[in-house]
């Protein structure tokens, strides 16, 4: 039998910018080795002097690194932690008003200090990770996950194994440290005033102590990487005005059978000559122009006759 505790102690108050936050928790709970520890951004960002004058609007665009996509007021937005989150993760609950909290400036930072301090202070090992709110594309409501981590094991990689019928696990890695922060949320609460929680029964991802692991940072797939790298409507637009800086969020360029299948759907006909895509036909240049940079190719600029020719990013004739 397998058993998982969640321990959420009540009674920590207002934390304020310069406090102990593991000293906070250990005067309210015995931990035990091979606990994990969570604590909600909100209290590290507190501690750490993140809370700021003006509101989310005025905040958002010194934490935006880019915008992925907008509907009204709503934006959702890449910070600098490579985090995609509404409005930059910058948050106007629970702090006096005129004032709002933003995320911590290295996350994984701040959970390998309190893991230090936490050691220093019991003696015993454990993990921590640092959580916060977050939307599902596809999903509604919200759900808390792992923007920090340290001495902990993030991910579990059972590539390469296989199941109970024989069948060989390819890309099976369970996100462990966002399930911890989900399992941590449901003892808190968000009205609780309980900003930690202890996952007590999964000692086997807590590392030694002295290894801090790769933290929540592993968690982040790269920019570009993703296969939802802006909104629809976003999309269409950063095709058309082909901006060279926007390439990015398409991810990597697709290969020339890919190309010439959209092109010929738009109702282009190409041709594969030595790794260009050569398209004739009743195809509008603006159209084709666009499609080729959502798929991370570009119109050639020395043409073919009454031929166009696509090329990858950065490959010249």
């Amino acid at each position: 039998m397998t058993e998982l505790r969640v321990i959420a102690p009540d009674g920590v108050g207002e934390v304020r910018r310069g406090d102990d936050l593991a000293a906070l928790l250990v005067d309210r709970v015995a931990l035990e080795d091979g606990d994990v520890v969570l604590v909600t951004s909100k209290a590290v960002s507190k501690a750490e002097g993140r809370v700021v004058p003006g509101t989310r609007e005025e905040a958002l665009a010194g934490e935006t690194v880019r915008v992925v996509a907008r509907r009204g007021s709503t934006q959702i937005v890449r910070t600098s932690h490579g985090l995609t989150l509404a409005a930059a993760g910058i948050d106007g609950s629970n702090v006096a008003s005129g004032s709002v909290v933003l995320l911590p400036i290295d996350p994984d930072a701040s959970a390998r200090a309190i893991r230090a301090r936490l050691i220093e202070l019991t003696g015993l090992t454990v993990g921590v990770v640092v959580t916060d709110t977050a939307g599902r594309a596809w999903r509604e409501g919200q759900t808390d996950l792992a923007i920090g981590a340290a001495g902990v094991r993030v991910l579990e990689d059972f590539a390469g194994q296989q199941d109970g019928y024989g069948n060989d696990l390819v890309v099976t890695s369970p996100a462990v440290a966002d399930e911890l922060a989900g399992a941590a949320e449901l003892a808190q609460g968000k009205l609780g005033g309980r900003p930690f929680a202890i996952v007590r029964g999964r000692a086997d991802l807590v590392l030694r102590f002295d290894d801090a692991g790769a933290g929540a940072a592993a968690l982040v797939r790269p920019d570009g990487a993703d296969l939802f790298g802006y909104g629809a409507r976003e999309a269409v637009l950063r095709a058309l005005l082909g901006d060279p800086d926007d390439a990015v969020g398409f991810g990597a360029p697709s290969d020339a059978g890919e190309l010439a299948e959209v092109v010929e759907q738009i109702g282009g006909v190409p041709q594969i000559e030595g790794g260009w895509v050569v398209v004739s036909g009743d195809v509008g240049r603006d159209a084709l122009r666009a499609l080729a940079f959502a798929h991370g190719w570009v119109i050639d600029p020395a043409g073919a006759g009454d031929r166009v020719r696509l090329r990858p990013f950065g490959i010249y004739p």
